[in-house]
């Protein structure tokens, strides 16, 4: 780390390396379009190496949670700047109470169908899922209210579950 923080070139470039597979995973899992993804990483890794001198080390877990975070703040402010988060409109349908048999489906089949969500869904999809975090956090985050939050994340779980019920009739069909 003293090294990137000097802004040893061969440094930062290790630390890109490691760094960039995961972040991009985590970027592409709030915004769909793979050119926004770029953007939005370069100015994270930008952000990144400019405040290195902030960051305080507690082991490789404390790096990965800072980069990490630093990437979904990102992603979110660039959603926002974009335009007001849609909070996509209640589904008629009721959701099936049978879980679907996500092992059965591959992980990169899995991730595709998360990007396709609508941006409300699948923002507070991952924030719930992958960030752990409350409806209260995710409303404040997003300035929307709780039960929007709620019924934002109920919704996406279950259009992710017909998908997944669909891709596996599919399969076993075809």
């Amino acid at each position: 780390m003293q090294q990137v923080r000097r802004r040893d070139k061969a440094a930062m470039k290790v630390l890109y390396d490691r760094y960039v597979g995961y972040l991009t995973a985590v970027c592409a899992r709030y915004i769909p379009d793979d050119d926004e993804v770029k953007d939005i990483l370069q100015e994270a890794f930008i952000k990144v190496f400019q405040s290195m001198d902030r960051f305080s080390w507690r082991g490789e877990g404390s790096l990965k949670a800072w980069l990490t975070r630093i990437v979904v703040n990102d992603s979110l402010k660039f959603l926002r700047r974009k335009k007001p988060l849609p909070l996509s409109a209640t589904m008629t349908e009721p959701m099936d109470e049978e879980e679907p048999a996500f092992d059965a489906v591959p992980l990169d089949v899995i991730q595709g169908m998360i990007r396709k969500l609508p941006d409300g869904y699948r923002t507070v999809f991952n924030l719930f899922v992958f960030e752990d975090k409350s409806h209260k956090e995710i409303a404040s985050l997003l300035g929307i209210k709780e039960n929007s939050s709620a019924s934002q994340l109920f919704h996406a779980k279950a259009m992710l579950a017909r998908w997944i019920k669909d891709y596996i009739k599919l399969k076993d069909n075809g």
